[in-house]
């Protein structure tokens, strides 16, 4: 089927597979393949590979999409131009849009060392949602004629968002993107970027696409979504709920098979990361801009307002620093020349749980500890929370630690006569608490094979080793949750380590404060339990 007759896509074909089994994946990733010899990655290191090359991104506001850009701009100075895609959005056009994202502090490095490489930064007026990625005859030509390599980061990661944006963005764009791409002239590279969860059903994951786009649900699933009323589309998002908890993870896994039909003809290669977090090294140490998913939950924890979590502490908690994501996605790049395989299409389960594990009850201890050290100022209560899985007494708890407390700080707010927030904030992240406890509660086993021998290949040189880094075993978790904890005070509440001292004396006060509230408590069920034994 022609990719340009086609909207149609999925198929789970797993359940005619034979799958492999967690010691069999973990076989796989210790048997790596030796690239010493391979001539094709002596040829040109990946410094070099993009030299005179002109880059395609989109995504490129979004936090992944950033770090790439500025990664690419300061790390491979010998690239002519990158293609950035802009939309107008709220009210904001495309140039003014630019301008803001020039002046963004992620570029700070940049700016002070060599402010004229930002000229090689390119805006395309367009939107990922429209006929065409909403580009005119003019930028279309631009990029077919022009454009090397192109990383495709768009998407829309919130699990909440109702089927037909999520796939309009996730699925439809990725189609929208691969039939540009098949008319760029000059194409050598194209990566895709999806996630580990694409196929949340499969415990054990392995590098590949499951399924093909013929599929019966594949059909039904792109033509109901693009043709039918909003009703119907909920209808057939219940018909995949047992294999994907939420919308996020079923359009990704819909692109993918979208990316599968167009292999044969495009250099494309897929990078799957597991939870993308705050940089480990770059830009900065624990920079992070947003408080979606994983981070929003931390932040929380470290305020105090978060007291149980339902999970379970013995599953692997798979941590991906952004600046280790965007690392593979280059690397994937440059290595499509040689890791390209001629009867499937090259699949990187970007995850850290199979090189270097860690089980969310050592998470939990990591995070109260630095959360107890480095408090922000806005800390409200004492930080402590536990993983469970008895949905009753979550509950409970969730309205004794959560709501309660929320509704008495808004009740004291209102008779200073300010304005009430902290219900507010109870309920969005309780939100980010409920769609992300699929992933606490369940744990997966990837096959990062391929990942690794990515990594082996990257390491040839010692120059790609050190600037392109993707190996995540040696990461020291405890010092990466600090300075991730730290990149949340500093990034996103903006609290400098001045008000360290101050805050350090506000959580002990809160801490004895609430020892105080717990002995009184606990005498006063104590004195009536008495008196009610005396009368």
């Amino acid at each position: 089927m022609s990719p340009n007759n086609h909207l149609q896509m999925d198929i789970d074909l797993s359940k005619y597979i034979r799958k492999k089994t967690a010691k069999e994946l973990l076989d796989d990733n210790n048997n790596v393949e030796d690239f010493t010899n391979n001539p094709l990655i002596t040829t040109k290191c990946i410094k070099d590979y993009y030299n005179d090359c002109s880059v395609f991104v989109t995504g490129s506001t979004g936090f992944l999409g950033k770090v790439l850009i500025e990664k690419l701009l300061r790390s491979c100075d010998g690239i002519r131009k990158i293609y950035i895609l802009l939309r107008p959005k709220r009210g904001i056009d495309c140039e003014q849009r630019f301008d803001e994202y020039l002046r963004n502090p992620i570029f700070e490095r940049i700016r002070n060392k060599n402010p004229n490489v930002l000229r090689k930064l390119i805006c395309i007026p367009g939107d990922i949602n429209d006929v065409k990625l909403g580009l005119d005859d003019d930028d279309i030509n631009v990029l077919q004629q022009n454009v090397d390599i192109v990383f495709h980061v768009a998407a829309t990661v919130r699990f909440n968002e109702p089927l037909r944006d999520a796939a309009n963005l996730n699925t439809f764009g990725t189609h929208r993107v691969m039939e540009l791409c098949t008319k760029m002239k000059k194409l050598k590279s194209l990566v895709h970027v999806s996630t580990a969860y694409s196929n949340p059903h499969l415990k054990n994951v392995e590098e590949q696409v499951y399924g093909t786009s013929s599929s019966p649900d594949h059909r039904l699933f792109i033509n109901g979504i693009g043709t039918l009323p909003d009703e119907f589309t909920e209808t057939i998002a219940k018909r995949f709920n047992k294999r994907h908890p939420n919308t996020y993870t079923l359009t990704k896994h819909m692109a993918e098979q979208i990316v599968l039909d167009y292999y044969d003809m495009l250099p494309i290669s897929i990078v799957r990361p597991s939870i993308v977090t705050a940089a480990l090294n770059e830009p900065y140490p624990g920079w992070i801009d947003n408080v979606y998913g994983i981070t929003g939950v931390l932040m929380e924890i470290g305020r105090g307002t978060i007291s149980s979590i339902m999970g379970k502490e013995h599953n692997l908690v798979d941590l991906m620093p952004v600046d280790t994501v965007c690392n593979t996605l280059i690397t994937a790049a440059w290595a499509n020349s040689f890791m390209r395989s001629s009867n499937a299409i090259t699949v990187y389960n970007c995850t850290s749980g199979q090189t270097n594990p860690m089980r969310y009850g050592e998470l939990k201890r990591k995070i109260l500890k630095h959360s107890r050290k480095n408090p922000s100022k806005y800390v409200a209560m004492y930080p402590n929370y536990v993983y469970r899985t008895n949905r009753l007494m979550h509950t409970v708890c969730e309205i004794f630690l959560h709501f309660l407390p929320a509704f008495i700080f808004d009740l004291l707010l209102r008779l200073k006569g300010k304005k009430p927030i902290m219900m507010k904030i109870a309920k969005r992240f309780k939100l980010a608490c409920d769609t992300g406890e699929y992933f606490v509660l369940n744990g997966w086993n990837f096959d990062t094979k391929n990942f690794r021998r990515l990594i082996r290949a990257s390491n040839q040189t010692q120059a790609d080793c050190n600037e392109f880094n993707c190996d995540t075993s040696a990461i020291n978790w405890d010092e990466y949750v600090e300075q991730y904890l730290m990149g949340i005070r500093t990034f996103i509440l903006r609290d400098d380590a001045s008000s360290l001292p101050k805050a350090r004396r506000k959580l002990r006060k809160i801490y004895w404060t609430q020892r105080f509230l717990q002995f009184i408590l606990i005498a006063g069920a104590i004195y009536i339990f008495f008196i009610g034994l005396w009368n």
